[in-house]
């Protein structure tokens, strides 16, 4: 769809603005440049920045060693670095996989080139796809790290339960034709919250270093025609909420009992877990850092639903 036009005209103002800020500091302190036969190489800032985008058409968030294969990393490194006039690397706060979507993922990259917030955000934007979108810039001090300095993480993952499938939304949410005993998940999620070893609830290839991670909270609840799963953990594992979510899609629909959630955990064995559910129906909403970077606040996406909880 065809970006409307005076938001376009809004953007490419705003990119212009850029160049021109990069212009007039190329062109300043001449007496300086008279007697370097270089330019002064200039201090690098970090940025923070909030990504939203719809996962669907993109191989995961991380850049991918193949050529041709379109990830969300490398085209908003290629738009920022459109922007910066230089080449920009960023750094996630969490790699969503394939058809995974995202209303809150935070990066950062450093940069010497000078530019104003709002230039990342609508310049950037101007040289996106209408999938991906920069929701805000933010100047951070060097101790920021997306990754690193996250608390806490939050998902929701959104279920359509239906005897016809959806027309809208269709790669945006998972259906299930069958029914969904909401109280029967919550009783299974509540097994899974806490420090667990969560070896039976992740990627058979997952990389991570130790399964265990620490679940805050899990709360199933209805948001006009969709079910919730809303997961908040210190840090989670390859596929750990797609796994989650296919156990707790059979437990609701009456073909296990809520305690095999348990029964799973407690195997340590990735091939009692049932399957892995479909990415279409995950979202990353939220990041929790330290108060002292004041980034903006997540609206808790996507912003369809009629609950935020």
């Amino acid at each position: 769809m065809q970006r409307d036009k005076t938001q376009i005209e809004h953007q490419q103002g705003a990119t212009s603005v850029a160049l021109s800020y990069e212009a007039a500091s190329a062109t300043s302190e001449p007496e300086y440049f008279e007697l370097q036969s270089q330019e002064p190489v200039r201090p690098l800032q970090r940025y923070a920045l909030c990504v939203e985008y719809a996962g669907a058409a993109y191989r995961g968030w991380q850049t991918q060693k193949e050529k041709d294969v379109a990830s969300i990393q490398e085209t908003v490194e290629l738009a920022l670095s459109a922007i910066a006039n230089e080449p920009v690397k960023v750094i996630c706060a969490g790699r969503t996989d394939a058809c995974v979507s995202g209303t809150y993922q935070i990066i950062h990259f450093d940069t010497a080139a000078q530019r104003p917030e709002r230039a990342w955000v609508m310049g950037t934007n101007t040289k996106l796809p209408d999938d991906i979108a920069i929701r805000w810039a933010k100047r951070v001090d060097d101790s920021f790290h997306a990754r690193f300095s996250a608390l806490e993480r939050r998902y929701r993952y959104l279920i359509y339960s239906a005897p016809v499938k959806p027309g809208l939304l269709s790669r945006g949410v998972t259906w299930t034709h069958k029914t969904m005993d909401m109280s029967r998940m919550q009783a299974a999620a509540n097994y899974l919250i806490g420090e667990h070893d969560f070896t039976s609830y992740r990627a058979i290839g997952c990389q991570a270093k130790s399964p265990v991670r620490e679940v805050r909270a899990m709360d199933i609840y209805r948001a006009g025609e969709l079910i919730v799963i809303d997961v908040r953990a210190n840090a989670f594992l390859h596929h750990m909420i797609r796994n989650f979510a296919g156990v707790l899609m059979k437990i609701g629909a009456g073909e296990a009992e809520p305690v095999w959630a348990k029964e799973v955990l407690d195997a340590q064995d990735r091939t009692q877990g049932g399957v892995t559910a479909p990415p279409y129906g995950l979202y990353f909403v939220d990041v929790k850092y330290p108060d002292r970077y004041e980034l903006p606040k997540s609206e808790l996406g996507p912003y369809f639903l009629m609950q935020n909880g």
